[in-house]
């Protein structure tokens, strides 16, 4: 087990941050704050890969040949990432979101809001994840989530960044974007914790849409035409559940779409990629070797359109495509032969 050294108050930042979470998207947000002077701990639960990551500052499996910073600590004890901190971040995939939760709730210290940079839904459940960390941890605890257009890969490599954090108070949004917000990165706030989780959750499934449509080569234009029908998907289910509109016009929402769909470093996008050149997809998830959000988020986002009554024509291919009950040739079949209508339903701006 790689151990946590003790620091003296104030000598490496004013904050205390535990990302918990080693996977690619929580070691280059430990790493950021980290660089931006903040005590950082990040925890792991495989005690192998948490040594290897403290002895050589490399996450050698998910982002290798980056150097993390020599002041980012790491450990596979949650109680001890957690001692003594200001903030918690959980960085994990949506399936291990409610445990994680479980287990750190013991340890935190009373003072200590919670943040996450997890998209998706509660599986089976389709809850969103406030709800479920509301739940979990009490009305009391101040709660925020980080979303928008970011790929891991080049947030560790210091690349120029935007994203938002979405929390329960304002107060506890900023001090979230404060750790975040740095010379290569830019943290923006808001308050629409179900329209920013929507966003992030539905963008996965719309990735694959396009992806797909790519791996068939059916051309920029069928690109284009897919991600903005996708954009008004997430639009009329955001309405349908009280979302906020402008939420989803902004990064939680066309930024994350626009960079999922279009950036070959997305998971998501890949996976449509492999299913529209034919690849079966088991095979396109054992060569991706991550965690595919959108196999489970597909079924939660249709969960939540069948119980607001809301038509989604995309993402219901998207899970029939997923689900291998259509293949990728027939569900373009049916949604290019779909009845005219205009392009907005009445209201849905108002």
């Amino acid at each position: 087990m790689a151990t946590v050294e003790p620091v003296q108050p104030g000598l490496i930042g004013h904050m205390s941050v535990a990302v918990l979470g080693a996977g690619s998207w929580g070691t280059a947000l430990a790493a950021l704050i980290a660089r931006h002077g903040h005590r950082t701990v990040l925890w792991g639960r495989d005690a192998k890969a948490i040594a290897s990551l403290a002895a050589t500052h490399e996450n050698a499996r998910y982002l290798p040949g980056v150097v993390l910073p020599e002041s980012l600590e790491a450990t596979d004890d949650m109680a001890a990432a957690l001692a003594g901190c200001d903030l918690v971040l959980v960085v994990v995939p949506s399936h291990a979101f409610a445990d994680t939760l479980r287990a750190l709730a013991p340890h935190r210290p009373a003072h200590a809001g919670v943040a996450w940079a997890t998209k998706g839904f509660e599986p089976g459940s389709g809850r969103f994840l406030h709800e479920v960390a509301a739940q979990m941890l009490g009305d009391t605890v101040p709660l925020a989530v980080v979303t928008g257009p970011s790929f891991a890969k080049e947030v560790a490599q210091g690349l120029p960044t935007a994203l938002t954090v979405h929390g329960s108070s304002q107060v506890f949004a900023q001090q979230v974007a404060d750790v975040l917000h740095g010379p290569a990165f830019r943290a923006y706030t808001g308050d629409d914790m179900l329209g920013a989780e929507l966003g992030g959750a539905m963008k996965n499934v719309l990735a694959v849409a396009t992806g797909v449509a790519d791996g068939m080569q059916l051309g920029l234009n069928a690109r284009a035409g897919m991600i903005t029908r996708g954009l008004n998907e997430m639009l009329r289910l955001n309405a349908a559940i009280g979302g906020r509109a402008e939420t989803l016009m902004g990064l939680a929402g066309l930024g994350d779409l626009v960079l999922t769909c279009t950036g070959d470093l997305s998971r998501n996008r890949r996976l449509g990629l492999a299913l529209g050149r034919g690849q079966s997809i088991e095979e396109a998830v054992r060569e991706i070797g991550q965690v595919v959000e959108s196999i489970q988020t597909a079924d939660e986002v249709m969960r939540q359109a069948e119980r607001h009554n809301v038509e989604l024509p995309i993402s219901s291919a998207v899970r029939s495509v997923l689900h291998g009950e259509l293949t990728p040739g027939k569900a373009l079949q049916l949604l290019m032969s779909r009845d005219q209508k205009p392009e907005y339903p009445a209201g849905l701006f108002e």
